[in-house]
């Protein structure tokens, strides 16, 4: 039948879309997880409507650059400091019950801050303090959290999982600072905290709801002395986990600024109001999301798209410093969250396969003190430079960051294998030799 000759050449593409639909989103087969993901849906869509609400917040209350970046660092400074100890707490109790506590205590810190702020009584020494304790609960929440996601869906999806995540976290930076700048404009700052603050609750059901019986939760760890120097001792020994946080912690420490600098591109270099600043990160957002639904579709991390990525990043990010109008900074900042996302989630795979199951709650506490717990001394760093030099010199330090860290390891990297090809290596350096050139680091 002619009908029948025409579509056929279409029914082969149709076969890979399918394909490729079920192997970006294989991981919403699990129950556990699929209720895990809805409703970190809700709860991260809240939490990015606070983080442009209380950058706008403390903007609105200080008028400084420095100040933004103070409340960023004091946010997560606890990540930096009590991390480890947040991770060895992760790989010693039940981590469904350890998120369910943490969810609810950042709740009531929003409710409270929301609170304040609607009754104008909130003051920036207020806003301090809570963001501070936020910090605290993040640093028992971030390893857990991160830890739990191959409890739910086992080694062979962990990819596609933390990729997944990744896409609900980008999805929620374009919806919730678009939602945030137009209640910030209609009924007020405070509000947006708390919706946050409600939010929680979608989280929390989420967790009682699952089956604990089809969990893969792992043996609790010893406790014994010395269990923290254990952790750190363990990822600094495999060269496979010592790369991917030591690029993390210098893109942590002075790129992953942007709601310092964001909101000073858009109140100073384009003259905004909080709508502009909304679209900036939406922007961004968007541009993620992108990276998060490509990176999903990967079933084993790579090195060489963590490289690619990072490179990326470093130049988009020159590139949104440099971009001239407002309208060539919305298109630089697309590609600039498809490399970030790209990184982040190819970096958190690398740490989470190749972790001793025993071990990986203190391995992702690592994760979250370079990723999250650099940003108590890159923030005020950046927030000074934005400041005294304007924000374009905020994002071009970033982006110079990155890329003199990528020439100094490929450097690093180039010596190596050519010390790695002279006669007699012992070993160790043989072993090392194979971790990095396995597999999971393929490239």
């Amino acid at each position: 039948m002619p009908g029948a000759d025409r579509a056929a050449p279409g029914a082969p593409g149709v076969r890979r879309f399918g394909r490729l639909f079920r192997t970006t989103f294989d991981s919403l087969g699990v129950r556990n997880y699929r209720l895990y993901f809805a409703g970190q849906v809700i709860s991260v869509s809240g939490s990015w409507m606070q983080r442009v609400a209380q950058a706008w917040l403390v903007l609105h209350l200080s008028g400084s650059g420095f100040a933004l970046g103070v409340v960023t660092g004091l946010q997560f400074l606890p990540v930096l400091l009590a991390g480890p100890w947040g991770g060895l707490l992760a790989d010693r109790v039940d981590k469904r019950r350890l998120l369910m506590w943490t969810q609810a205590g950042m709740g009531l810190l929003a409710l409270l801050l929301g609170v304040l702020t609607v009754t104008g009584a909130v003051r920036l020494w207020e806003v301090y303090g809570l963001a501070l304790g936020l910090g605290c609960l993040t640093a028992a929440d971030n390893p857990a959290r991160q830890s739990f996601v191959m409890e739910m869906v086992g080694r062979q999806q962990v990819m596609n999982a933390v990729s997944l995540n990744s896409a609900v976290f980008t999805s929620a930076r374009i919806v919730g600072p678009a939602v945030a700048g137009l209640l910030i404009n209609v009924v007020g700052t405070g509000w947006c905290f708390v919706v946050n603050g409600l939010s929680f609750a979608a989280a929390i059901a989420a967790l009682a709801l699952m089956r604990r019986q089809e969990l893969r939760p792992t043996s609790p760890s010893s406790r014994g002395p010395g269990q923290v120097r254990a952790g750190l001792s363990y990822a600094w020994s495999r060269l496979e986990l010592r790369v991917p946080l030591l690029l993390m912690a210098v893109v942590g420490t002075l790129a992953l600024n942007f709601s310092v600098v964001l909101p000073l591109m858009a109140s100073e270099t384009f003259h905004g109001n909080a709508g502009t600043y909304g679209l900036l990160f939406s922007t961004l957002g968007a541009g993620s999301l992108a990276g998060a639904l490509f990176t999903a579709g990967r079933r084993q991390p790579s090195r060489r798209l963590l490289l690619l990525a990072m490179l990326g990043f470093g130049a988009l990010m020159l590139a949104a410093a440099a971009a001239p109008s407002f309208w060539i900074e919305l298109a630089v900042l697309l590609p600039l969250g498809v490399a970030t996302i790209a990184f982040q989630a190819t970096s958190n795979s690398m740490l989470q396969v190749n972790s001793d199951p025993a071990l990986r709650g203190r391995v992702m506490a690592l994760y979250g003190v370079v990723f999250m717990g650099t940003t108590p001394i890159g923030a005020p760093i950046v927030g000074l430079v934005s400041e005294r030099f304007g924000p374009r010199a905020g994002l071009a330090l970033g982006g110079v960051a990155i890329l003199i860290a990528l020439a100094a390891f490929s450097l690093w990297s180039a010596l190596r294998e050519r010390r790695a090809g002279d006669p007699g290596p012992g070993p160790e350096e043989n072993k090392d030799r194979a971790g990095i050139a396995g597999p999971v680091l393929r490239g």
